[in-house]
């Protein structure tokens, strides 16, 4: 009797139970960057994105951010991520030349896309599939996750006259724009973020370019170069890459791909609204309160630059299969969208004049 009045109580001991609902282990992602942590820019971009993800995710994924350094050095983000060292990472994708030649055009390539330009042809020109695939045999996924905006082209110690005195000049510059230096007679030398304002510092390179009046000026290149050369002619866009394993990607329930998605978005236009408003305040301090000079590029430094641009292009187009659709998408983005953004945003801009 014992026995049986011990099985119908351990039958009935569920229905009599409150009901617990398990809450779900939040998923714990590592992030490596390749920005020094908090550098206003890419640096403060990486550590909102993963707020934004723990967010947006109702705190189901929380992410470890590690500057470049940390975990890995500020070139090795794609490598750590694809090699199951961390789970996901922000970088931009112009410093993975070397491992997919074609990567830099989801970042920026010389007298390319602008900011607005590249988001159309990536949301709406085909862009993602394209950079999808270029991905794919490395285990890794691409998202737009921030904006550096139009950028500078560059410090330097000593005035430019002339394409000659480009000539031997070794400049911190990569992906294409460290090609294209090459071509106009100038050394490139690659280097990590962290490592630019100690070369620059110590004589070990001439010039540097990176990105624009704000980070530029976190960084101190003013302190030691005062010629600033505008336009960025190299580095017409900025955009800023999420990458995140396919395997941790694929785990991930719709929801949870829907909740990143939104916050790459989310930081993909603040970024880039806020870096515009950055870099007109930090431009004006450069100038007033630090002495920089601002300088236009010498005019057959910019017309051998195109035609070295061109060349690359031509380059790509003798490349692989997908070598030769991305450049074609990218090409033919361009060319759709360049006669609007001349009657309108370049026309508009004529018309406006200065301003104060």
């Amino acid at each position: 009797m014992t026995t049986r009045r011990a099985l119908v109580a351990a039958a009935l001991a569920p229905l009599a139970a409150p009901n617990v609902v398990r809450a779900e282990a939040p998923r714990r992602w590592r992030m490596v960057t390749s920005w020094p942590r908090g550098l206003p820019g890419p640096g403060m971009n990486a550590q909102r994105l993963a707020e934004r993800i723990r967010r947006l995710s109702g705190g189901r994924i929380e992410i470890q951010l590690f500057a470049a350094g940390e975990l890995v050095p500020a070139l090795q983000v794609f490598d750590a991520v694809a090699g199951g060292a961390a789970e996901c990472g922000h970088s931009a994708a112009l410093y993975w030349t070397g491992k997919a030649k074609a990567a830099t055009f989801f970042t920026t390539v010389p007298f390319g896309l602008t900011p607005a330009e590249h988001t159309a042809w990536i949301e709406h020109g085909g862009g993602q599939a394209l950079w999808d695939e270029l991905y794919a045999p490395f285990g890794v996924k691409a998202f737009m996750a921030g904006n550096s905006s139009l950028n500078m082209g560059g410090w330097f110690r000593r005035p430019l006259s002339g394409l000659a005195d480009l000539s031997g000049l070794k400049i911190r510059a990569v992906g294409l724009s460290g090609e294209i230096f090459r071509r106009l007679g100038a050394t490139p030398v690659v280097l990590g973020v962290p490592d630019m304002f100690p070369a620059l510092q110590s004589g070990a390179i001439d010039a540097v370019e990176f990105l624009g009046p704000s980070s530029d000026r976190a960084s101190g290149f003013h302190q030691i170069a005062s010629y600033y050369y505008y336009p960025g002619f190299t580095k017409p866009n900025g955009t800023a890459e999420f990458i995140v394993a396919r395997r941790v990607w694929e785990e991930l329930p719709a929801e949870l791909k829907a909740a990143v998605e939104a916050a790459c978005a989310q930081e993909n236009q603040f970024t880039l609204h806020e870096t515009d408003w950055r870099n007109a305040e930090a431009l004006a301090v450069l100038v007033r309160e630090h002495g920089v000079r601002l300088e236009p590029w010498p005019k057959d430094v910019l017309e051998r630059a195109r035609e070295a641009a061109e060349d690359l292009f031509a380059e790509f187009a003798r490349g692989s299969a997908l070598e030769r659709r991305i450049l074609d998408s990218y090409e033919a983005a361009r060319r759709r969208l360049a006669p609007w953004s001349q009657v309108a945003t370049a026309a508009y801009l004529h018309a406006r004049g200065r301003v104060g």
